[in-house]
């Protein structure tokens, strides 16, 4: 056996345990990935009454839709963030804070209302994470496994990689050109030539999935890797607050104050978000903007209303990753990049399912045909 020959065989194992032994974590990742592109689409569509919006304007002042969540949650939770419509059409969403323990992973458990912008009603009140779609994204994330479970989705990501580097050594003809591998008729097994065929034209997306993927779970070792620096601290809680400190159940300033406030240092701009203080050292309010400069963060102090702008931060976020953070997730899950590539890597996410079950049955064939031939020596 000559030394190419050789290194096919190993290519060939590695390729066989990866597909073979990963298939039931893998399946499960794809296909909730494939999910989670169109997630915004079958929401609105197993939900229709959160976004029956009467009309795409925000006809009313913050500190409304504030009394109207905080009336809607009716005790069971203290306002955290209200979010105004990114997009005309879109619902206000408020966010509120549920005491007592937390929910899956030791996040803070939350309760939404959807309200109609121009009219101020509460279109709709849910506690997501109980919901399919949260669940899919722990799932997708985590494969339910607490502390340790994304970084093994990340390690996942590298397997699924080099899967795609065996798969495509494998599927380049030894005989022929490049363009003869592309025929349909591989082999004299329909299921060779399906997964042959599928491996190729999915190969790369699904490889840029896994090396995005694995960016995304390991952000830290990511960042370092590319020299990117680590985005800086929110600018909304107190200091010393941490990462899940509940909000303020009394602020001194109220929501109106707070966004004249942040106003003031975001002219020609637009009011995305708003966050309320929680407890810490140094309560503070957090306002985003949108515009055509861009976003920007305000961070307005509970205590004394002092407001101080930090650029770059993006709206409804903590902070804001850095921008090729951003650019890397955006690619991962499809956001803002066209009907092209999110259905491109919707069916690259249905991927590991249909090349590991039909690797498997090729695999089990073979090991039956070798038995069959050992047994009639």
């Amino acid at each position: 056996m000559t030394l190419l020959a050789r290194l096919r065989r190993w290519w060939l194992d590695v390729h066989l345990w990866i597909g073979a032994g990963l298939l039931l974590v893998l399946a499960p990742l794809g296909v909730s990935g494939s999910y989670l592109v169109w997630h915004d689409a079958i929401d609105r569509a197993l939900h229709a009454e959160r976004y029956a919006v009467s009309g795409p304007q925000a006809a009313l002042p913050a500190e409304a839709y504030a009394e109207r969540a905080q009336q809607a949650f009716a005790g069971r939770a203290t306002l955290s963030q209200l979010r105004l419509p990114a997009t005309p059409g879109d619902p206000v969403v408020a966010v509120g804070r549920i005491g007592g323990p937390g929910g899956p992973g030791g996040r803070p458990r939350q309760l939404n209302a959807w309200i109609d912008p121009p009219t101020g009603r509460v279109l709709a009140i849910a506690e997501p994470a109980r919901g399919f779609s949260m669940w899919t994204h722990r799932l997708h994330g985590t494969l339910l496994i607490p502390q340790v479970g994304r970084k093994l989705v990340g390690w996942l990501g590298w397997a699924m990689f080099v899967s795609c580097a065996t798969g495509l050594w494998l599927w380049w003809p030894r005989h022929g050109g490049f363009v003869s591998g592309l025929r349909w008729r591989r082999g004299a097994s329909q299921l060779f030539n399906l997964h042959h065929m599928v491996g190729f034209w999915l190969c790369l997306p699904l490889a840029v999935l896994s090396l995005t993927g694995v960016y995304i779970s390991f952000p830290q070792t990511s960042r370092a890797l590319f020299g990117v620096q680590a985005p800086a601290a929110a600018p909304g809680g107190g200091r010393g607050a941490g990462r899940f400190a509940p909000p303020l159940p009394r602020p001194q300033l109220s929501v109106a104050q707070a966004v004249v406030a942040a106003a003031a240092l975001a002219p020609g701009r637009t009011l995305a978000s708003l966050s309320t203080p929680t407890r810490g050292n140094a309560p503070a309010w957090r306002v985003e903007f949108s515009g055509p400069a861009g976003p920007l963060s305000v961070r307005v102090l509970d205590a004394t209303g002092e407001a101080k702008a930090a650029r770059g931060a993006q709206p409804g976020g903590e902070g804001g990753p850095d921008p090729f953070s951003r650019t890397v997730r955006r690619i991962h899950d499809g956001t803002d990049t066209g009907y092209i590539w999110r259905m491109a890597i919707a069916v690259a996410g249905l991927a590991p399912l249909v090349l590991g079950a039909s690797g498997l049955i090729m695999w089990l064939r073979r090991r039956s045909r070798r038995r069959a031939v050992r047994h009639a020596a």
